[in-house]
Order: structure tokens, then sequence, then C-alpha cells
């Protein structure tokens, strides 16, 4: 880890010690940037409601080298189950749906205190520890940075000097709000319960269970010890307008009973309501929103907390690169677009689904009720849109192709796009294509052979170029033969040039400013 400025406290101020906080705070500390991260709670949290880790969280985590031990630590769910009003309307076995599109083709069930906890372990090995009952009081922009006030665990105040300050601290974000940015939307009016309970019947079978009725809904979730699983699920409608001293049998039974779901103790509950919300800007000089300071958004799909987690990603090796004079003020005003693109995006087709499974309409029940179960069934069976289910739950379809950083194409492939994935056969071994992101920086693939003048530009500017042997497989994954992909530092294609141009490189960088290693 690099020291900061001598004017300086530290290069990047994180205020909130959430996954998104923690995540931008590993990443950056990964790439030599001094972070420091403080947060208002006395210790990482020991509840929680968002227990989805997808696919693109899990490759971005093979980078650093933590998906193996969330996954050895969650629990991988391979299929999801539909019921309506009593009856199984629909199963997908998910293996299937992301097979070949990812290494991680499945949902993974790790519950976000457990993650929380990891992530600090992981910071804390890395000489990182969260300054924990501490708070941001305020903030302004000074010439060269951020000069914040915070107040620390004993009560005392304090001045941190920061290049950068990022404002990772939920929904009701001090950093936001010191920035004055709106954050327009709505709160849907349905109470909503989360329960954490050791329980038996059919649907404690290690897969995902939604059951939708004419006006309740109930998923359930498997979680890693057997016979525990998460319940959420709606709150009897006579106390859908109370907050407080709820209980377990303020909860609507009815979904419960004709799942037969065998509720034996319940280790946890609690209750909350779903917000529907995107920020105006996700940036404002040196200050960054990130994660539910920037959005929130239901639960459908489980989106939340990994959209937070890529927001972090995507921000982490721009601000490195530009601590470390790789690159200009201009590479931090791609942040806001790429993020907030995907962010309303996601806000609304959230927002339809959940009215859709939770609306009192006549014809959304006809929806849910009648039309579902008689259309699921056969849409499950075609490959093709198994296949785009999973690549949109799984947030291996997110792109930038809209960005100032994407440029070219080829074949299917475009500037912005995630990496395809393919399996490599080397020695007799089983690699993959994805193995070389671990180095957190750019770098070209060619996938068949290299111009000599690819190989003598990559050497001339320490830019590392990995030539892969060619199998009919990699033109399945839409990757194109002696193509030219330039990779940015999160694995996203920069450029890619059908040609294998090697000046194609050369003008990437100097068109952006942008500096490899020299």
């Amino acid at each position: 880890m690099t020291n900061p400025s001598s004017t300086r406290d530290t290069d990047v101020l994180i205020i909130g010690g959430g996954p998104t906080g923690l995540v931008l705070a590993l990443w950056l500390t990964h790439m030599g940037v001094c972070v420091r991260i403080v947060d208002r709670t006395s210790e990482p949290g020991t509840t929680s409601r968002a227990i989805a880790v997808q696919a693109r969280t899990l490759e971005l985590y093979s980078q650093i080298g933590l998906a193996s031990t969330v996954v050895e630590r969650g629990r991988t769910v391979t299929a999801v189950n539909l019921w309506v009003s009593g009856k199984k309307a629909a199963h997908a076995v998910l293996g299937e749906m992301g097979a070949g599109i990812s290494p991680f083709a499945y949902a993974l069930i790790f519950p976000q205190d457990e993650h929380e906890r990891l992530l600090v372990d992981r910071l804390a090995a890395l000489g990182v520890n969260v300054e924990r009952q501490s708070e941001l009081l305020d903030f302004q922009e000074v010439d060269d940075g951020i000069r914040a006030r915070l107040k620390l665990k004993d009560g005392s105040t304090e001045t941190c000097e920061a290049a950068y300050i990022a404002g990772c601290d939920g929904a009701h974000s001090v950093v936001r709000q010191q920035l004055e940015i709106g954050f327009p939307g709505g709160t849907y009016s349905h109470l909503f319960y989360v329960a954490d309970v050791e329980a038996g019947g059919e649907v404690v079978n290690g897969e995902l269970h939604v059951g939708l009725e004419k006006t309740e809904f109930l998923a359930v979730f498997p979680l890693k010890a057997e016979g525990r699983v998460r319940l959420v699920g709606t709150v009897r409608k006579e106390f859908e307008g109370q907050h407080e001293n709820l209980s377990w049998n303020d909860v609507s039974k009815r979904v419960i009973e004709w799942m037969r779901i065998d509720v034996k103790r319940v280790n946890w509950f609690s209750n909350y309501r779903v917000h529907h919300r995107v920020a105006d800007n996700f940036r404002k000089g040196r200050a960054f929103l990130i994660g539910d300071a920037a959005h929130v958004h239901s639960p459908v799909g489980g989106q939340g907390m990994n959209t937070g987690i890529g927001d972090a990603i995507n921000l982490a090796w721009k601000l490195a690169a530009l601590l470390h004079g790789r690159a200009d003020a201009s590479l931090l005003d791609t942040y806001e677009p790429e993020r907030i693109a995907f962010a309303r995006r996601l806000v609304a087709t959230t927002d339809r689904a959940f009215t859709g499974v939770t609306s009192p309409s006549a014809f959304a029940r006809l929806v849910r009720l009648k039309i579902v179960p008689l259309v699921m069934p056969f849409l499950f069976k075609l490959k093709a849109v198994r296949r785009l289910m999973f690549r949109t739950v799984s947030q291996t379809e997110v792109n930038y192709r809209g960005s100032a950083l994407s440029e070219g194409r080829a074949g299917a492939v475009r500037g912005g796009d995630r990496l395809p994935w393919v399996k490599i056969q080397l020695n007799a071994a089983d690699k993959d294509n994805f193995a070389p992101l671990t180095s957190l920086d750019w770098q070209v693939h060619v996938y068949g052979d290299a111009a000599p003048a690819v190989k003598k530009i990559c050497g001339q500017r320490k830019l590392p170029l990995y030539i892969f042997p060619w199998y009919p497989e990699i033109a399945q994954a839409g990757l194109r033969r002696h193509a030219v992909y330039l990779l940015r530092p999160d694995g996203y294609v920069g450029m890619v040039d059908p040609r294998g141009f090697a000046k194609s490189i050369r003008s990437y960088f100097e068109k952006r400013n942008l500096r490899p290693p020299t």
C-alpha cells in the first residue's frame, strides 16, 4: 500500500463499512491506494436482508482471490421453483441456464452479515481496519482534495484530508445530503418481513422457491445449514401501517401453509418497506456516491448489494489510475454515466416486476395467478429464454457500450462488454481466459495469432499480452479469431479491433490520455 501525499492523511476517505465500502477499500488497497474507512456502527451487521451473490460479483471477486472462499462458505442454488395458489407452476435448473456463460453457473446464497465479516477480515489482513463508531459530520472540497470533519468513537472531532471521498453510507447518505443531490423516487405501501428460520417440509430442499397468491408473496431461500431457510414475505394487511413491535405472529401465514412449510424455530425476524430511488448524480467534484447512497430498489432478483459492489469496482480502478499518475481527471468522468445508466434500468425493471408480484389490481392478479402458471413452464423449456434469464439476473449482461471508454466491435463483442468467458486447454489442464485478470491492470488478449506489431507495441508499453490457442468453442462465446481485445482492469473490453491492428492499441491510449506502465 502506497503512502498518501504528504499534504493529506489518506488518498480515499470511505464513509460506510457495509459490503460496498468494504469492497471499494479492498480493491483500492490491492491496487496500492491508501484508504481510510469509517462507519457509525459498533460492529459489522449481525442481521441482513441481502443474501444473493451473483455470478458477476463472483467473477470480480476472483480477481482478488476472494471468490473461492465466498463459494465455500455459501450455498449454491441449482434450481428455482414457482408456486401459484398452492401448486408448483414451474421448475428451472440454474446450472443449465448459465453453463458456458460464467465459471459460476449458479446462484449463491451467502447472507450479508457473514459476507461483511469476511470482507472485514480480508481488509484487516491487508492492514486496513474499519474505524467503528465514527461518523462524518461534514466536508468541503479544497484545491487539491477533500477536508472532512469526523466524530470519533471517543466523542472527539478530527479533520481528515483526503484526495477523494466516497459515500457508501446507505439510503440516508450524509455524503449525498452534503452534496445536495436529489434522490427522487418513492416507497411502496406494502410492508415486508424477513425471517431466518429452522424449518421442514418439501420446499426445504436446497432450492429457491417463490410463492404467489392473490395478495401475498413469499420467497424461500436455502441457507448453508441443513433445515435453515430465509423467508421473505408480506406482513398481514391490517399491520401494513405499522413498523414497530411487529413479530412473527403478525406475518401472513397463508402461503406458508399451502407451501407446507413447518416452521420450528424463528432465529431472527425483521420488517421493512421497499423503496425505489436513483440519485440525480453519482458524482460531484471529488465526492462519489456508491451503492445504496446512489440507488435503492426492490429486492426482486437479488440485485441490490451486487449492484453496489459493481459500483465500487468500477470506481476503484479509475481512482487508482489517477492517483498513480496513469490517467488524468477525465477518467473519473466515466464513473457516473457507466453506473447510473445501469441503475436506472435496474430500478425500472425491478419496479415493474415488483408491482406485478404485489399489485392488488384485477389485471395483475390475472397475470400472476392465471397467465404466469401457463406461460412460465413453456418459457423455462426454451434454452434462449433460460440463458437470457441467467445473464440478466447474474449481471453478466451488464455492459458499458455507450461509455467514452468503449470502442470497436468484432462479431458479437463490442467495446464496453464484459469479456466472454471461455475455457482454455493448456498442457492438458483446463484453465480459462479470466485467470490473467488477477493483475488488476490493462492487458491485451488475442485468440489465435497476434501480429508481430501487436507483440512489439505491447512489449514497448509493458502491456501484458495473452495469446490463447483457438478452439471452435471460443467462436461460440462470441470472440473472433486473431482480433485484438484490450481489457480494462475490471475485465470489461475497452477496445476491440477485428483486424488485429497494433495501431488501434496506441490510438486508444493516446485519445484518452491513459498511460499503462512504461
